[in-house]
């Protein structure tokens, strides 16, 4: 299918954008060519498609439960005991809330970690996204555990994969206090053996480091780089609290890192990210909205605004983590972490993008459109989404959406009930 966008707004003023397959084929003024679809992008600008670099989709089912706590009492007294009553169709329905909810907000791809992995899959396959997919694993330290972790990740991708080019699969040990040492350098070598991602959060609290100095006498990216797991295709979501030596082993061994402004504030986790410091030595950030339980909403608009004003205000410096710094990290340095040819609008780019709505008080005046859209929009703003050369959204609608709301709301009273 080939779609056509006229007249919208780049960078400097109104252009046509012409999608042939999957790709961005031409950008140019006046286009004069055959389409199945033209769009009217009069009102309208064009913007890459947003990447959440860190999340956990089915999680949606536990929005607004379990608020105002400290991350750890939140993990064990609300969510893991919810979890492990968690069916397959929850996590289905919960995933597809979260793909909408990303659809309407202007995200096309995104990072997950979460459980039932081929529930999360569908989802996705259905909502026509593109995403990077982990499954959580955990072994508490214990043998027998990481065994079946092991067991488990090599059937996976033994497997026939059935799904698509838009969806790619990685390994998630969730974090240094629930996964060995042995476990992590078995995943680091079985993801190099593959070519795959590994996803995990790293450096998320206080207390995190302090545990880790008392097991393992040492931080926790020390920690990791003398079990020799840093590599490019480890990405870190959090990594609040490290210093400049830490920061330079990361960018030595080219590891990527996932800011999450909202959950970090949300759970008081930490505010000090070191975003400017690892920009500056050459680690590519991106930004994240984690699950919904601990940011309530996967904005990534929003997500944006927050990075920013967090960065600005515990520095004391206005100048800090630009609007224009903050989109990069939404869309180009996304699409690097995720190893995708997106993130930005471009001939040969994968036509993953979104139209934004003008006619909304949040531009108006409009003297600096990016500086609108970080500072005064939120995800309401979205108008028309396209992935992978498919409209997903156009005029702020997404088809089936009611349902969806309808399905995972029972599901998530059904699921607290049990």
């Amino acid at each position: 299918m080939n779609i056509l966008i006229k007249s919208v707004h780049w960078k400097h003023g109104p252009t046509d954008v012409f999608i042939e397959g999957n790709k961005i084929k031409r950008i140019a003024p006046m286009i004069d060519q055959r389409a199945d679809i033209e769009l009217d992008g009069r009102g309208k600008a064009i913007i890459p498609g947003l990447i959440n670099g860190h999340t956990h989709a089915a999680m949606t089912l536990f929005r607004g439960f379990g608020d105002d706590m400290p991350l750890m009492a939140w993990l064990t007294e609300k969510i893991w005991p919810h979890e492990a009553k968690l069916t397959e169709e929850d996590v289905y329905w919960g995933s597809k809330l979260a793909c909408l909810e990303m659809i309407k907000s202007g995200t096309t791809a995104f990072f997950d970690m979460y459980h039932k992995l081929d529930m999360t899959i569908a989802a996705v396959e259905e909502m026509g996204l593109r995403a990077v997919l982990s499954e959580a694993c955990f072994d508490h330290f214990k043998p027998d555990l990481a065994d079946r972790c092991k067991q488990q990740i090599t059937q996976r991708f033994q497997s026939v994969l059935s799904h698509g080019e838009r969806i790619q699969l990685a390994i998630g040990p969730h974090a240094i206090y629930t996964v060995s040492g042995e476990l992590l350098q078995w995943a680091h070598s079985f993801a190099i053996e593959h070519d795959l991602l590994i996803h995990m959060h790293l450096a998320e609290t206080k207390d995190e480091v302090e545990q880790c100095r008392a097991r393992f006498g040492t931080t926790p990216v020390r920690y990791l780089h003398q079990l020799g797991v840093l590599s490019p295709r480890l990405v870190l979501a959090h990594v609040l609290y490290i210093d400049d030596e830490e920061i330079q082993i990361l960018a030595d061994h080219d590891v990527k890192v996932v800011h999450n402004p909202a959950s970090n504030m949300k759970l008081a986790s930490g505010y000090r990210f070191m975003y400017k410091e690892m920009h500056a030595a050459g680690i590519t950030v991106g930004l994240g909205t984690d699950g919904c339980s601990s940011s309530n909403n996967l904005d990534m608009i929003e997500a944006m605004k927050l990075a920013s004003l967090l960065g600005k205000v515990w520095r004391g410096d206005p100048e800090a983590l630009t609007c224009d710094e903050m989109l990069d990290a939404a869309t180009k340095a996304g699409a690097d972490i995720l190893r995708v040819n997106s993130g930005q609008i471009a001939e040969g780019c994968l036509a993953d993008m979104c139209l934004i709505d003008l006619n909304i008080p949040a531009f108006t005046p409009n003297f600096h459109f990016v500086s609108n859209l970080v500072f005064a929009a939120n995800g309401s703003c979205v108008d028309t989404v396209i992935c992978d050369g498919e409209i997903l959204m156009q005029d702020k609608h997404v088809p089936g959406e009611e349902e969806i709301m309808e399905q995972t709301a029972r599901r998530a009273y059904d699921l607290m009930k049990r």
